[in-house]
């Protein structure tokens, strides 16, 4: 049951970063850089944040180097939640803001525990026995 688990947890945690990183791929593109531009951060920087979003996403997805990519994406969390989500007279902001942190934690453990037996961080490790 615990590998089981382990993966939906992968799975759950993953989905919101790949969704939000093949999002702002084409059309999507313009819209967050001008966004990211209106909250004093470089729109320059927004291929960073797809390959971040995407290849740690599904990094964490599939288990692989899952400690690299959950610690990586546990970090740029927090940082949006600082960059994008600190105007707490605004109860949505304030919500995004602890979602964040949320988010960070569940990759923290992650980054910590590793992705389990079902993962591909598992089959590589037993297949360099």
């Amino acid at each position: 049951m615990k590998d089981a688990v382990a993966l939906v947890a992968r799975v759950l945690l993953a989905l919101i970063f790949v969704t939000a990183g093949w999002g702002k791929l084409g059309a999507g593109y313009a819209g967050t850089q001008q966004y990211m531009a209106s909250m004093g951060v470089s729109g320059a920087l927004l291929p960073l944040v797809i390959f971040a979003e995407l290849g740690g996403g599904l990094g964490v997805l599939f288990g692989a180097l899952t400690r690299l990519a959950a610690a990586g994406l546990a970090v740029f969390s927090l940082l949006a939640a600082m960059f994008f989500h600190t105007d707490f007279a605004n109860q949505m902001q304030s919500i995004m803001f602890m979602k964040n942190l949320a988010i960070a934690g569940g990759l923290l453990t992650l980054a910590v525990h590793g992705a389990g037996a079902w993962s591909l961080d598992a089959w590589w490790q037993a297949r360099r026995k």
